[in-house]
């Protein structure tokens, strides 16, 4: 016999790929990341905003990369071995974020989750989907499409190339 209340509450979960920025948590929907990577050699594009750290080789697709510090306007830190390259898909494109480490995968369930205070939303803070509640813990979801919205150069500018195409 099917458990349908079983099948039912399964739906009702996010599975979120969580990672670190400073000391604050952030979590991004799984389905949008294609993979984690050590930082690579990053090639500096001229006259691109500053949150733009470059382009990579990524098996022959050229991708932008942009470091989520400053695009939060965060301090800035040092890499260290745990900064990683999180590719994720937005519009069809792979874009690589530079986060400070990448935690966990997570299931959270649909009630743990809830959108942000208004006292704490504003234009600056677009980037914010929701809070997920887990425990003691606070993870800050984020929406992609905003952070990399298609007005943004890095979205605008800098598309995905082949590598030996012209």
């Amino acid at each position: 016999m099917i458990d349908f209340q079983a099948a039912a509450g399964a739906v009702h979960e996010e599975q979120l790929v969580v990672f670190a920025l400073g000391e604050e948590v952030y979590g991004v929907d799984i389905a949008r990341v294609q993979e984690i990577i050590r930082l690579p050699a990053i090639t500096r594009v001229p006259r691109t905003p500053d949150y733009i750290e470059g382009v990579i080789n990524l098996r022959g697709k050229i991708t932008p990369v942009m470091d989520l510090r400053k695009r939060f306007e965060l301090p800035v830190s040092d890499l260290s071995r745990e900064t990683r390259i999180m590719v994720v898909e937005i519009g069809g494109q792979m874009v690589g974020l530079i986060v400070d480490g990448v935690s966990e995968v997570l299931r959270v369930p649909a009630e743990a989750i809830e959108p942000p205070s208004a006292l704490v939303t504003t234009v600056d803070s677009a980037y914010l989907r929701a809070i997920a509640k887990l425990d003691s813990r606070l993870i800050i979801l984020l929406d992609l499409d905003r952070i990399l919205g298609r007005r943004d150069p890095l979205t605008a500018g800098l598309g995905v190339v082949e590598v030996g195409q012209g």
